[in-house]
């Protein structure tokens, strides 16, 4: 009997780095000019959510930027971040939350099982809770799934891990 060889699609943040952007992004915003007397902020409220606060829009826009280029810079996708609408805060502020993505959706984790069983390779995508595990004979077949799944235009961040 041939051994089954899988890996699995996950759609992760590494809340480490994101700590780290959120760090880098907070030490420019305390050192640039525009900010100078600004109660502009940045921090983690809670596992998947990130809240901004500024004294206008214009200004939470220029803290907006800072984020998405120390994401970059981290090495972390955009993809991962969902902004919140704009909200009224305290003192004349406005504050906007952004929700981290993880994990594959239902209707996300169901495109991609598809596209894998339309590629009429010798594999089985198989959604498990919030990640799709993805079984074949051959790793030369996972290797094109893998390849398959990285020219997609997805509208949100994967990873393969677990390869065996």
């Amino acid at each position: 009997m041939a051994k089954e060889h899988s890996f699995d699609l996950v759609s992760e943040v590494n809340l480490q780095e994101v700590d780290n952007a959120i760090n880098l992004a907070m030490k420019e915003i305390t050192n640039r000019y525009d900010f100078k007397g600004s109660k502009s902020s940045i921090e983690r409220t809670g596992d998947e959510q990130v809240t901004l606060i500024s004294d206008d829009e214009y200004k939470l826009e220029s803290v907006i930027d800072i984020l998405k280029s120390k994401f970059i810079k981290r090495g972390l996708s955009q993809k991962t971040m969902d902004f919140g609408k704009i909200e009224r805060a305290a003192g004349g502020k406005v504050r906007q939350v952004v929700t981290l993505l993880s994990g594959i959706e239902g209707e996300r984790a169901k495109k991609l099982t598809k596209l894998i069983r339309d590629s009429k390779l010798k594999v089985k995508a198989q959604i498990q809770n919030d990640q799709i595990r993805v079984t074949g004979k051959n790793i030369d077949d996972l290797q094109q799934v893998i390849q398959l799944v990285k020219e997609q235009d997805l509208d949100f961040p994967v990873q393969f891990v677990n390869m065996r």
